[in-house]
C-alpha cells in the first residue's frame, strides 16, 4: 500500500450533513454563495495511503463528476511529487541528493510546500521541521519494538535534523540540503497542501462550493446552497464531552494527537508524533485542533501545537493571524480543554 505524504491522525473530524447554522462562525474570505439548483456530488478514493472524500455542489451530475476527476488526478499529481514513501518522487529524489554539492531546482508545487514549512519551522521556532525525517524513522522502530532508541543512535538522527538543513534560494528557487543523513518528511504539511490545491483546482473548474477531506485534513470553500457553512463535528479524545459542532466556509480543520497512534515504553506514553528537538514522541495523552484559512497551515500548525502542548501552545498559535486552536489533555482521569482567541463559539 502507498503510504504517501503521510501524517497518521491521531483523531478524526467527522463531516456532518449540511444543515443551515448560524453564519456567525463562519470562517473569513470572500465566498461566492453556490445556487440553490445545484446537486451534490461526491466520492471516495484511497490516496496518499488514507481515505479522500472530495464533495462539491455542481450545476449537473455530469460537472459535478468531471470536477471531482479533476480533483483526484490533482491529488495523484501531487503525490509523485511529494511522497517520502515513493523513491522516484520529486521530494525523495531531492532527499536521497543530500548534502547536495549545489543548489538543485525544484518544481513549483515543492518548492511552494518547502517554502511554507521553513515559515512555519520559525514562527513554531522549531516545533514543526520538515527535516525530523531522520527522527520519525527511528521513532518508528522504537515503536514497533518497544524499547526507546539507543543514545547514540538518537544522537546520531538528531545531527540530520534541524533548521540549517535546508537552505533556500527564493529568486533562484533552489534548494541546498546541507547536512548528511537528512530526510525530509511531508507528513505534517503535504496533505493539507495537497487538500489545498484540490481546492484550488475545483474553483478553477467553477465549484463554488466543495469539501476536500484527506482522511481528517478538511478544506472547504463557500457553503453548501442553503446553508450557514460546512458542519463540522469535532471529537478529540475518548471521555471528552460531546464533540463540538463547528461551522465553516472558506477554512480549513485538522486535529492532531495520539488517541489512535500511541506507544507505551516504560509505563510512559508517547505519540506517533516526533519533538524535534528530542527525537521522542511527544507524551501524552492530549490533542489540538487546529482551524486556519489554508489547509497546509492547519495541518503544521496543528503538528507544531502538538508538540509545543497546551501551556506553550496559544502562545504559537497567536503568531498565525486568523487561526485558532482548541487544546485537549487528559490528567489522571479528569479531562481538559481550553481554546485560543478566535475558536468558534458552542
Amino acid at each position: 500500500m502507498v503510504t504517501a505524504v503521510y501524517r497518521e491522525l491521531a483523531l478524526a473530524a467527522a463531516v456532518l450533513a449540511c444543515a443551515g447554522c448560524g453564519r456567525g462562525t463562519a470562517m473569513h474570505g470572500q465566498p461566492t454563495a453556490a445556487d440553490a439548483t445545484t446537486v451534490r456530488v461526491a466520492a471516495t478514493r484511497p490516496l496518499m495511503g488514507v481515505a479522500w472524500t472530495i464533495t462539491v455542489h455542481a450545476r449537473d451530475q455530469e460537472t459535478g463528476e468531471q470536477a471531482l476527476a479533476a480533483g483526484f488526478a490533482e491529488a495523484e499529481r501531487l503525490e509523485r511529487i511529494l511522497s517520502d514513501y515513493d523513491p522516484e518522487s520529486e521530494l525523495s529524489r531531492l532527499s536521497v541528493a543530500a548534502p547536495t554539492p549545489e543548489p538543485i531546482r525544484v518544481g513549483a508545487d515543492l518548492w511552494a510546500m518547502l517554502a511554507r514549512a521553513n515559515e512555519i519551522r520559525g514562527l513554531s521556532d522549531g516545533a514543526f521541521d520538515i527535516t525530523v525525517g531522520p527522527l520519525t524513522t527511528l521513532w518508528r522502530q522504537s515503536r514497533r519494538s518497544g524499547h526507546l532508541p539507543r543514545p547514540e543512535k538518537l544522537a546520531a538522527a538528531r545531527a540530520a535534523v534541524g533548521g540549517d538543513a535546508v537552505v533556500l534560494d527564493r529568486e533562484a528557487r533552489t534548494v541546498s540540503l546541507t547536512r548528511p543523513g537528512m530526510r525530509l518528511d511531508p507528513g505534517g504539511i503535504g496533505m493539507g497542501y495537497a487538500a489545498d490545491r484540490v481546492l484550488a483546482v475545483l474553483a478553477g473548474r467553477g465549484i463554488a462550493s466543495a469539501m476536500v477531506d484527506a482522511s481528517g485534513d478538511v478544506a472547504v470553500s463557500a457553503a453548501p446552497p442553503g446553508t450557514d457553512g460546512w458542519r463540522i463535528e469535532v471529537a478529540p479524545m475518548p471521555g471528552d464531552r460531546a464533540g463540538q459542532v463547528v461551522v465553516l466556509e472558506n477554512a480549513a480543520i485538522t486535529t492532531s494527537g495520539d488517541a489512535r497512534q500511541f506507544v507505551e515504553i516504560d509505563g510512559r506514553r508517547f505519540s506517533h508524533i516526533v519533538d524535534p528537538r528530542t527525537g521522542l514522541g511527544v507524551a501524552g495523552p492530549a490533542a489540538v485542533t487546529v482551524i486556519a484559512p489554508d489547509c497546509t497551515t492547519a495541518d503544521a500548525v496543528a503538528t507544531a501545537a502538538s508538540v509545543l502542548g497546551h501551556e506553550r501552545g496559544p502562545a504559537m498559535i497567536a503568531r498565525f493571524p486568523v487561526v485558532s486552536a482548541r487544546f485537549v489533555w487528559r490528567d489522571g482521569e479528569a479531562v481538559s480543554d481550553s481554546v485560543t482567541p478566535g475558536w468558534p463559539d458552542r
